[in-house]
């Protein structure tokens, strides 16, 4: 590691087989504390290459326990967190609005690292059970045409670096890699990266992968359409800036989607807008989140995504998604 950290800050780049070795080297208890902590703060002063993302996602990939469905089409809406913008869980809302359209979705997410709550807060808060059992999520993309795959139980090589991501506090390339890495392997994408730079290498990536996707980036920051000003999106057919006007809505401020101050404000917040009870801005950012989601899937435009992602929330079906979830999550 020595040798590596000396590397790196004289500002060379890893190969990606030599990310892929530094990470499972770490999931092998082979570095101390002190060494993970320094590798991961010399990528907060540095931006992650191409070839290093690439190689920490394979190594990753390599060492998850792997979900196999395979006969099912899903899609997985994740942002990468780290945008500091304390917004509510759009993406895991918009996941619920996206499966009460009838697209299946496999779900990633984790606790909060740098947010006051992830998806797994929020979804934990509900009554969701965490599970890696695959007849269980099967049996939740059948029923509730959502299954939440909790991150640590899936990578387990992670549990070194899982504590050191906690005391920092702060985005490390981990942020970058959550939604890489999902044990479902879906076959489409709807991803929102904290800048324009990942933005590009994401959609490079995924072009490499063969999968269907749609990578976004707010110009003011978001990990999200945050209907704040306009976004860039890159999909496999496109590169466009896409903006209120496309979904007919109007543009909003920072202060309408605020996410509040604990776990339970956001489970709140969450609540309110699945029943019917969220302002015209939280529910037309999560509407367009979803929007673009089902437009990857079902090949519509992404105003005709935002229709029938409208139809999934104002009619409660969205919602009828969540309690077949939490009726799944008791009885297991």
């Amino acid at each position: 590691m020595k040798n590596i950290l000396n590397r790196l800050i004289n500002h060379e780049q890893l190969t990606k087989e030599e990310a892929r070795n530094v990470l499972v080297s770490i999931s092998e208890g082979k570095y101390n504390q002190s060494q993970i902590a320094a590798f991961l703060t010399v990528y907060m002063m540095r931006s992650v290459g191409l070839e290093e993302l690439e190689g920490f996602r394979d190594a990753l990939l390599d060492l998850c326990l792997k979900v196999d469905v395979s006969n099912y089409n899903t899609i997985d809406l994740c942002g990468t967190g780290g945008d500091g913008k304390d917004t509510f869980n759009i993406s895991t809302l918009a996941s619920f609005v996206t499966a009460g359209a009838d697209v299946l979705v496999t779900k990633h997410g984790n606790y909060g690292v740098s947010s006051v709550s992830g998806s797994s807060n929020v979804m934990e808060h509900l009554g969701i059970k965490f599970s890696n059992d695959s007849d269980f999520l099967k049996r939740s993309l059948d029923e509730a045409g959502i299954c939440v795959l909790h991150a640590p139980l899936f990578h387990p090589a992670m549990k070194n670096v899982a504590p050191i991501r906690r005391e920092l506090g702060v985005k490390t390339f981990f942020n970058m890699l959550g939604p890489m890495v999902n044990p479902a392997f879906p076959e489409n994408q709807l991803v929102g990266v904290f800048d324009l730079e990942l933005a590009r290498m994401y959609g490079y990536l995924y072009q490499k992968e063969n999968k269907k996707y749609a990578v976004l980036h707010a110009m003011d920051g978001y990990d999200e359409i945050s209907l704040t000003g306009p976004a860039k999106m890159i999909t496999n057919a496109s590169e466009r800036v896409i903006t209120a006007e496309d979904f007919k809505v109007s543009q909003i401020k920072q202060s309408d989607i605020y996410g509040g101050n604990s776990v339970e404000s956001s489970a709140e917040i969450f609540m309110n807008i699945l029943n019917g009870n969220g302002t015209e801005a939280q529910n037309n950012v999560v509407c367009a989140n979803a929007g673009v989601a089902i437009s990857v899937v079902e090949n519509c435009t992404v105003t005709e995504g935002f229709e029938k992602a409208q139809d999934s929330l104002n009619n409660g079906k969205a919602l009828e998604k969540l309690k077949k979830l939490q009726k799944l999550s008791k009885e297991k």
